[in-house]
């Protein structure tokens, strides 16, 4: 593709960016980078969290990964829509009811500050990791579309981006970032339905003769009922459940934007319709992967397969085919939804680290306007290093990333899960200083649990490590039980 055009999508993107940042940072007071000013409409708010959840990682990854796991991502999917029915009808209002800005300030309300410290920590941990590797995957391809191309370096283009994603948010923050995902959504997903329909177009099949060539593909399953496989249905269904409650409803990057909508109701009809349309979106991503395997064996296409028969590489796929093979148009619609994913992929999670950061350790509820401002800037600075740092060490890993971003949720979301969990649904009283013990060793017994079945029962927990993670820390605050 032209440099020149590649150069000229870029601006315009960033360009129609900072005029969305221009016109929603006027009037903003203190707390507008952080709530929104809770004015927030929460059909746009729904809208923009799909582009947040799906970033570069969905949009590369998820249509690459049906290679080797067919369609058995949708039973998680299935799991994470009765998750956020959890979401909403009992975390939503529980946030309400107590005017949270970081939610981890319920585990202070609820068990005492050193809960509360190591709840907001695990979730600066787990977003630093999780927002790195979403723009890692896309900084990728786009190194490979353009910047390659003028001798620009990986790490140069990391910092461009997040330079970028700065300048956009760094003043109004949440109350910008709900129109800018919403934007970002949108071209996400008119991307992914026009290169389906350009592959169709290429192959001379017709909409229904697409959708029959999908359907009797081997890929196209649905179901896994193998007890042993990281992919039971079983195994993926809890996942997903326990997964969207901890990756969304227990995480300040998402539920940081559903807290900006005017009033509870308003916040679960955006909960449960994001659910839908993501859910929806998922799937349409799965059906593109087959049909870019389809392409492939159209054309003749060879992939690199391992001796147990397992495609390596599934991430290059989708990057190569939309950039090397289907014209202009196609590379076009791939390049604005890459774009797209790895600004959504960044920016949200900048402000909900800033946020955290700021509200649970540096109590930002006592400080004066100049402080915050300060402040606030200072930590948005920090955690755009942070993710720098984190991107350049894994910048060499290879393997689809969507699996390596849930196998490490569900070492790290796990404590938040049993914490929460334990919090709503017991009236005990723990012996809050010792949390951080449990908070660290619930992730180890897990992660040695997991070796253990699979060495000597070939027995994978997959996704469902998170659920292991959760009921471990709820048992380890159990013995933190006061007596009376």
């Amino acid at each position: 593709m032209n440099v020149q055009l590649i150069l000229f999508v870029i601006l315009l993107y960033f360009g129609i960016l900072i005029s969305i940042s221009y016109f929603t940072s006027r009037k903003t007071g203190d707390e507008t980078f952080f709530t929104g000013d809770r004015k927030s409409a929460w059909f746009l708010v729904a809208f923009g969290m799909v582009g947040s959840a799906l970033s570069g990682v969905t949009f590369v990854s998820l249509p690459g990964s049906v290679a080797n796991n067919h369609l058995y991502f949708s039973q998680f999917v299935m799991g994470n829509v009765v998750g956020y029915m959890f979401i909403a009808f009992v975390l939503t209002p529980l946030y309400y009811r107590l005017q949270l800005v970081s939610i981890y300030g319920y585990l202070k309300e609820r068990f005492g500050k050193v809960s509360y410290k190591s709840g907001s920590l695990i979730f600066l941990v787990s977003q630093s990791f999780g927002a790195a590797l979403r723009l890692m995957l896309a900084t990728k391809i786009l190194q490979l579309a353009f910047f390659d191309r003028i001798g620009i370096p990986f790490y140069l283009t990391v910092i461009i981006i997040i330079v970028f994603v700065w300048l956009y948010t760094f003043k109004s923050g949440i109350k910008t970032i709900v129109w800018t995902d919403t934007l970002q959504t949108f071209f996400l997903i008119i991307s992914i339905v026009a290169i389906g329909i350009g592959i169709s177009d290429t192959l001379d099949m017709s909409f229904s003769e697409t959708a029959q060539q999908i359907y009797n593909h081997k890929y196209f399953d649905f179901f896994n009922w193998d007890t042993k496989s990281g992919n039971n249905f079983f195994k993926q269904f809890i996942a997903g459940f326990f997964v969207s409650v901890a990756m969304i409803g227990l995480d300040q990057n998402m539920m940081q934007k559903t807290l900006t909508c005017r009033n509870i109701w308003d916040a679960q009809k955006n909960m449960l319709t994001y659910s839908l349309v993501l859910a929806g979106t998922q799937i349409l991503f799965l059906c593109l992967g087959v049909l870019l395997y389809i392409y492939a064996e159209n054309m003749g296409i060879i992939l690199e397969i391992d001796p147990k028969g397992l495609v390596l590489n599934t991430d290059n796929l989708f990057p190569n085919l939309a950039l090397n093979y289907l014209g202009i148009v196609a590379g076009m619609c791939f390049l604005l939804g890459i774009i797209a994913a790895s600004f959504s992929s960044i920016d949200s999670a900048l402000t909900a680290l800033t946020t955290s950061f700021t509200y649970d350790f540096l109590d930002m509820s006592k400080k004066t306007s100049q402080q915050k401002k300060r402040y606030k800037n200072l930590a948005l600075f920090g955690f755009s290093i942070v993710i720098f740092c984190i991107i350049m060490i894994f910048s060499q890993s290879k393997g689809d990333v969507i699996s390596l971003i849930f196998n490490i949720a569900g070492y790290t979301y796990g404590p938040l899960l049993g914490l929460f969990i334990f919090g709503m649904f017991t009236n005990m009283k723990i012996h809050d200083k010792w949390v951080w013990l449990v908070c660290i060793a619930s992730p180890l017994l897990t992660y040695a649990l997991s070796i253990y079945l699979k060495n000597h029962f070939k027995f994978d927990f997959g996704f469902v490590s998170i659920a292991v993670n959760g009921i471990l820390t709820f048992f380890g605050l159990l013995l933190l039980h006061k007596r009376n």
